[in-house]
C-alpha cells in the first residue's frame, strides 16, 4: 500500500492533489487541520490488496457527536449552521471557533445603538443596560430615538426617572445628531433606536448612515424564540448595514434557541442575553460554554440550573 500525506490551504485543494497524484482509486484515510491549512492522508492499495476500511471514530465520541447534533436539530438550528461547526470537538469548543463572542462596547464616549425589528425588546434592553451602568456608578446618556412606536418614550422615561437620569428625546435623525453631539464624552451613550425592517432598503440605508455618521456600535436585539431561518436572514441583513453585535431577548421564555445560533452564524458577536421583565438583573453573559449547556439541556433543567432564568 502506498501512503501519502498532502498539505494545502483548504481541504478541497488537498483532496484535489491526492486525486491528481494517486488517481481516482485513492482512499482518503484522514483529514485534519494543520499549520497553514489542511492535512489529508491518502492511500493507494496494491492490485492484490483489499481496499482499506475507513477509520471509524471511537464509539463514545460518535455517540457524543450524535447527541449534540440531535440536540441542535431539536432547537431548530438550520442545516447550514450545523455544517459550520467543526466536527470532532465538544459543542462549546466548536461554537467558540465558528462564532464570535465579545462583550458589549460600553466604554466611555461610546455610542451604542440598540436596533432591530419592532417589538424585539429594544426599549427594555436599553433600560437594563442603563440600570447596570447606574449601579456601577456611571451615568450614561440615554436617548429615545423611537419616534414611531406609541408609548416608547414614556416607557423609557419611567425607567430613567427611577434611575435619576435625564432622558433625551430625539424622534428624528436631525435631533438625534444634535443629541449625540451634545452627549457627555466621559460616559457611554445608549440609543433606543426605532424599529427597523431589516429587509427595507430605506430603513437599512438610514441605519447604516446613522452608524457611520456617529461612529457608533450597533446591537441587533432579537427575541430568542424567533424562527431560526428568519433570524439568520435578519442578522445577515443587519450585518450588511454595519451591525456587529447580537443580544437575544426573552431567553427565559424560549424553548428552542435555534434563532440564537442562526443569528450568530451570520457573523454577529454574542456577549449577553436578556431574561425576564426586570431591569436590575435582566441580562446574563453568553459565552460558548453557557450557550452549549443551554442547547444541550431541556428548558426546565436550564431554569433550575441557573436561578436567574426562573424569573
Amino acid at each position: 500500500m502506498r501512503l501519502r500525506v498532502f498539505h494545502a490551504p483548504t481541504s478541497a485543494q488537498a483532496l484535489a492533489r491526492a486525486r491528481a497524484e494517486l488517481g481516482e482509486d485513492a482512499f482518503i484515510l484522514s483529514t485534519r487541520r494543520s499549520a497553514g491549512g489542511v492535512e489529508v492522508t491518502a492511500a493507494l492499495p496494491d492490485a492484490d490488496e483489499p481496499p482499506p476500511l475507513s477509520p471509524a471514530p471511537p464509539a463514545r465520541e460518535a455517540a457524543h457527536a450524535t447527541k449534540e447534533a440531535s440536540a441542535l436539530r431539536a432547537h431548530g438550528v438550520p442545516q447550514q449552521c450545523l455544517t459550520r461547526l467543526p466536527a470532532g470537538q465538544p459543542l462549546a469548543a466548536a461554537m467558540a471557533r465558528a462564532f464570535r463572542f465579545a462583550p458589549l462596547p460600553l466604554e466611555p464616549g461610546r455610542v451604542l445603538i440598540l436596533c432591530g425589528p419592532p417589538g424585539a425588546g429594544k426599549t427594555l434592553t436599553t433600560a437594563k443596560l442603563a440600570t447596570r451602568l447606574r449601579l456601577a456608578g456611571i451615568s450614561p446618556t440615554v436617548i429615545a430615538a423611537d419616534g414611531r412606536r406609541a408609548g416608547a418614550v414614556d416607557q423609557l422615561a419611567a425607567f430613567t426617572r427611577l434611575l435619576g437620569l435625564n432622558l433625551v428625546v430625539a424622534p428624528d435623525i436631525p435631533r438625534l445628531a444634535k443629541a449625540i453631539a451634545r452627549r457627555a464624552p466621559a460616559t457611554p451613550t445608549l440609543v433606543d433606536y426605532a424599529g427597523t425592517d431589516p429587509f427595507s432598503e430605506p430603513d437599512g440605508t438610514e441605519l447604516a448612515a446613522v452608524i457611520q455618521a456617529f461612529d457608533a456600535e450597533a446591537v441587533l436585539v432579537l427575541p430568542a424564540g424567533s424562527d431560526a431561518e428568519e433570524a439568520g436572514e435578519i442578522a445577515a441583513a443587519m450585518s450588511a448595514r454595519g451591525v456587529k453585535h447580537l443580544l437575544p431577548t426573552r431567553l427565559d421564555l424560549a424553548r428552542r434557541l435555534g434563532a440564537v445560533v442562526s443569528a450568530a452564524a451570520a457573523g454577529l458577536a454574542l456577549g449577553e442575553g436578556g431574561i425576564g421583565p426586570g431591569a436590575a438583573d435582566g441580562l446574563v453573559p453568553l459565552d460558548p460554554e453557557t450557550l452549549a449547556n443551554w442547547l444541550l439541556s431541556p428548558p426546565a433543567e436550564r431554569r433550575s440550573a441557573r436561578p436567574e432564568l426562573a424569573a
